[in-house]
């Protein structure tokens, strides 16, 4: 009997959270859901990290992920973007951590070159490759939703190698594995 995985993957951001599901039932990948949650409508910030919060820990109460994939935020011109970014993407692993999902983060160039080949692709030349690989009959408008699931096949790719990018099992290890920055 083969063991069934699955992977929760995040686009963090304040104004779309973009987020996709796959199940890896052996060593193959099937689609399970793609979507996002809309926050433009909202003000304030505050509310925004609120409802990323609350509606990632639903989903890891609805399809109990094994392990979560996370887009980390990457550097721009605009630092105050950055910070927001940042925010949103902490308020979605702390959702994770407290439920106690493992948590790998990986960069968008890398997300990118395991879904394409190419770390600059485009956010079409993603969402394409990915309706090949998992047969998606139809592509969402906003392909944030892709980014989030092509975080989760990023990370099946990637099972198994050495150095993918930064994992948390909890609170204590993210903690031990950031120390330098905490006490700064």
């Amino acid at each position: 009997m083969s063991k069934e995985k699955i992977i929760l993957g995040i686009d963090p951001g304040t104004t779309i959270m973009g987020f996709g599901l796959i199940k890896i039932v052996g060593k193959q990948m099937q689609f399970m859901q793609l979507n996002e949650l809309q926050l433009k409508k909202y003000d304030d910030h505050y509310l925004k990290l609120k409802l990323i919060f609350e509606r990632t820990v639903e989903l890891i109460d609805t399809y109990h992920p094994d392990e979560i994939a996370i887009e980390a935020p990457f550097f721009g011109k605009n630092v105050q973007s950055m910070l927001k970014l940042g925010r949103a993407q902490g308020v979605a692993m702390a959702a994770g951590l407290s439920r106690e999902v493992p948590i790998t983060e990986y960069s968008p160039k890398k997300i990118k070159m395991a879904i394409t080949g190419n770390g600059n692709a485009s956010k079409e030349q993603v969402a394409k490759m990915l309706q090949s690989v998992l047969q998606l009959k139809e592509l969402p408008k906003n392909l944030d939703s892709t980014d989030g699931l092509a975080a989760a096949v990023c990370h099946f790719y990637n099972q198994g190698k050495v150095n993918v990018g930064k994992s948390y099992t909890g609170w204590a290890a993210f903690v031990k594995q950031n120390e330098a920055r905490i006490k700064k």
